[in-house]
């Protein structure tokens, strides 16, 4: 009966390892999209867009395989407490990583139709913003893996740094637009763009959240950083 019982309780564990690897592989991806994508406006390189856009796929399948196997796992081994939290957690996680591989694919986008056009200046300011959320993902992804709340917690309030830049190239893109009408179409795209990069760190703000939660089974104190909602308000929301 003791066997038996250990034999139930090293099986789950093994398939909770099993959906912890498949987020770390969805992470991995994600990251590794948005490093493209961005290199495609950087580079002009169109043909590299395209196949950002194709690999979007990948994730999307990663996901649902993340939900079949947590459902499946809710209904066989009916976990409670700590066990419960960490697969909701990847239903989670999983949900905020394909969100952040369609905003990818949505910056590739732009960047098809923006190599179409004359560079403008304030295109340098978007590998800058980019490389933040990068290192806010890849940092998010470490804490879930290595399940350091404290690590978690350090992301979550890094978010406001992407608000700022995004808020500052927001105000320069319109100066840029006002001094000569010929820019607003490149200017244009690239506020888009930015709007995605801004959102790709709400989706990792959201991860670190629910990281936090998973491991201290409470919410993160929200007042410990104040959210500056300007950047909501600064541009269309893009589509996810």
């Amino acid at each position: 009966m003791v066997d038996e019982k250990h034999h139930i309780v090293s099986s789950f564990d093994e398939e909770l390892t099993r959906l912890n690897n498949i987020i770390s592989q969805m992470g991995g991806l994600a990251e590794s999209q948005l490093i493209s994508a961005i290199r495609a406006i950087v580079k002009r390189d169109s043909e590299l867009a395209e196949k950002v856009i194709l690999s979007d796929h990948r994730i999307d399948t990663l996901e649902q395989e993340v939900q079949d196997f947590a459902v499946r796992l809710l209904a066989l081994r009916q976990p409670m407490a700590d066990d419960l939290r960490q697969v909701v957690t990847a239903l989670k996680l999983s949900n905020d990583l394909e969100r952040i591989g369609d905003l990818a694919k949505n910056i590739a986008k732009r960047a098809q139709v923006l190599n179409q056009v004359p560079p403008i200046r304030p295109v340098q300011v978007i590998p800058n913003m980019a490389k933040l959320c990068q290192e806010i993902i890849k940092d998010v992804l470490d804490a879930y893996i290595e399940g350091d709340a404290e690590k978690a917690q350090r992301v979550w309030a890094r978010d406001q740094e992407v608000d700022d830049m995004y808020n500052s190239l927001f105000r320069e893109l319109l100066t840029y637009m006002m001094e000569d009408p010929r820019n607003i179409t490149a200017s244009t795209h690239l506020l888009f763009i930015a709007k995605n990069i801004e959102r790709i760190g709400d989706h990792a703000t959201n991860i670190a959240e629910t990281i936090y939660y998973r491991i201290k089974g409470e919410d993160l104190p929200m007042d410990t950083r104040p959210k500056n909602d300007a950047a909501n308000f600064a541009v269309v929301e893009p589509n996810e």
